[in-house]
């Protein structure tokens, strides 16, 4: 029924706009008292067996939203009563700002994939804080934070640290985001001499306003040359960080089967296309990194095969969101019912005996 509906209608109309209606709708769930943990009874059944223990908190699921769909914390418990085991908000920023000129967010039907050129549109971190404030024990909420367009590269440290001042009392975990290819120079911080200390100054912040230890992330590209990729890898070890997101979109366009004038569209390609490197991406932390950090795997996720496909590769837990726009808001419900059914025919008791 979705499949109908998306053809005849929602492909028919911006895919900003659908999203800015879809926001919508989940935040007057969220609103109603009680709505949440209705739909969270009907769709997030929870399967002891999927539970996952990481970042010293207990996911009922290893399959989170990605950032980038509630980038200013307004449906974060509407979208896990759907059947998200966490939701990551964001990408929030120190300020405000508007994003890019639109048109900025294209569907390429064919490809099952997304290009967007968004550029961070948030309102900043001080409305998310806010936002969060109040929150509920419902959602594992993930807190994704990045750099402000007009600050410049040099002091992109104590933006970030702003944010991470505001957001880590009310964050399950931090994310810094130094990978999106929508912010002029960001992806330069992925550097290991740049990337050590803005990583060192978001921890010591985080832990100098909020007595517990908010478990801290960073994540990556998937156009990172390979030795770049280890060197990150090496990184977050020494820092002591508690893991890694892989990946984020691609700037690269191989082997599309949509048409050119999207295909050539500037921005962030997300969805099937990116399936196979985000998973060399993942396979490569794991073989540097071993169980010494958690590896989270996001890219080209469509369905339970890939989450146990990521999950077998060594990803503690797995996140999607352009599957999401094509499979319908069942899509998370369905993927943790087959992941179910996986696991029960597997040789494997849990989805940690599964992980190699």
């Amino acid at each position: 029924m979705y499949r109908l509906v998306f053809s005849l209608l929602i492909a028919r109309v911006s895919a900003e706009t659908v999203h800015h209606l879809t926001l919508r709708a989940l935040r007057a769930v969220q609103a109603v008292p009680g709505a949440a943990a209705l739909l969270r009874r009907v769709l997030a059944r929870r399967d002891p067996a999927l539970a996952v223990r990481a970042l010293g908190l207990e996911f009922p699921s290893p399959l989170g939203l990605a950032a980038g769909f509630d980038k200013d914390a307004v449906a974060y418990d509407a979208l896990g009563a759907f059947g998200f085991g966490h939701v990551e908000i964001g990408t929030v920023t120190g300020r405000p700002q508007p994003g890019n000129p639109k048109p900025r967010l294209f569907r390429l039907v064919p490809d099952r994939a997304v290009v967007n050129r968004m550029g961070f549109n948030n309102q900043g971190s001080e409305a998310a804080a806010e936002r969060l404030r109040g929150r509920g024990p419902g959602t594992i909420v993930g807190v994704n934070i990045g750099k402000t367009k007009v600050v410049p590269e040099a002091e992109a440290a104590a933006d970030y640290v702003a944010s991470a001042e505001r957001l880590a009392p009310y964050a399950d975990y931090l994310v810094v985001n130094v990978s999106s290819p929508n912010t002029p120079g960001l992806r330069n911080l992925q550097a290991v001499e740049h990337l050590r200390p803005l990583l060192a100054a978001v921890r010591e912040a985080a832990d100098r306003v909020t007595a517990r230890r908010v478990p801290l992330l960073v994540k990556i590209a998937p156009d990172l040359a390979d030795a770049d990729v280890d060197a990150v890898a090496d990184l977050a070890v020494e820092l002591g960080l508690d893991g890694v997101i892989a990946t984020n979109t691609t700037i690269a366009r191989d082997g599309l089967a949509s048409a050119a004038a999207l295909v050539k569209e500037t921005g962030g390609l997300s969805g099937a296309p990116l399936k196979e490197r985000s998973l060399e991406v993942l396979r490569r932390l794991r073989a540097r990194a071993g169980d010494r950090l958690v590896l989270i795997s996001v890219g080209g996720v469509e369905n339970a095969d890939d989450v146990w496909e990521r999950i077998r590769a060594g990803a503690t837990l797995v996140q999607g969101y352009t599957a999401m726009i094509y499979g319908g808001p069942l899509w998370a419900h369905r993927v943790q019912r087959d992941l179910s059914r996986r696991l029960r025919g597997s040789a494997f008791a849990t989805l940690d005996e599964a992980r190699r």
